[in-house]
């Protein structure tokens, strides 16, 4: 009776976490803004012992920031920030991919490909992104590293994933961006290095892919990049 209860109180704070989570990250709460924990009480109809677990989460994975005396609210945005997470983002990826790919299986190889093809059928307007797209490009990623044998590597690896999607988000909405972007022949290059098990080549791809989106928000937009 106490392990279904521990369960389902699990599964509560897991389903508040997910949409508090694709909430933030999809723009929906801004940066800066204050998150009222009764309102998502209310909301998802748990108790609020529940959010706050699930808010605690979201903390210690960078997306929301706890302020003493003032609650939470959702991470700000920063150029400091910003340059700091691409840096661990572009290390931690290459030493979880260069593993990976170097160690793949026929079985890596083709749950790879049906992640590719998942996010090619999800794929969003020029301009626009979707929760289906932002689910499979978050799916593809982890493919590509999935080979890696370090649990605790790729764990700091979706973390540091997740922590740029405000990023990603607020990049994708840009107006007028000066660099034109093909993210759909990126993620084939991508594809194609790690099939063919190159692994400097997918490296290289790999932190390019990464540096884009800091490059296009710092580009002629420095005002933009602080919220």
């Amino acid at each position: 009776m106490l392990g279904a209860m521990a369960r389902n109180g699990s599964t509560l704070v897991d389903d508040v976490y997910n949409a508090i989570k694709r909430d933030i990250v999809l723009g929906r709460l801004i940066p800066g803004q204050r998150l009222h924990l009764g309102e998502f009480q209310k909301a998802h109809v748990v108790s609020l012992t529940v959010v706050r677990e699930a808010v605690t989460r979201l903390a210690s994975e960078h997306l929301v920031q706890a302020r003493p005396q003032q609650g939470f609210n959702v991470r700000t945005l920063s150029v400091p920030d910003l340059l700091d997470l691409t840096r661990a983002r572009i290390e931690i990826e290459s030493l979880t991919l260069r593993e990976s790919v170097a160690v793949g299986d026929v079985e890596w190889e083709a749950e790879l490909v049906a992640a590719h093809h998942r996010l090619a059928g999800a794929r969003a307007a020029p301009g626009e992104t979707n929760d289906a797209w932002m689910q499979a490009h978050s799916e593809f990623h982890a493919a590509l590293a999935a080979a890696c044998t370090s649990p605790i590597l790729k764990q700091i690896r979706h973390q540091l994933f997740d922590a740029a999607e405000l990023y990603r988000y607020w990049s994708a909405n840009l107006p007028k961006p000066r660099k034109k972007r093909n993210v759909e022949k990126e993620h084939k290059a991508l594809l194609d290095a790690a099939l063919a098990h190159d692994v400097e080549l997918s490296v290289e791809l790999m932190a390019k892919h990464i540096q884009f989106t800091t490059d296009r928000l710092l580009s002629g937009q420095p005002e933009a990049a602080t919220a």
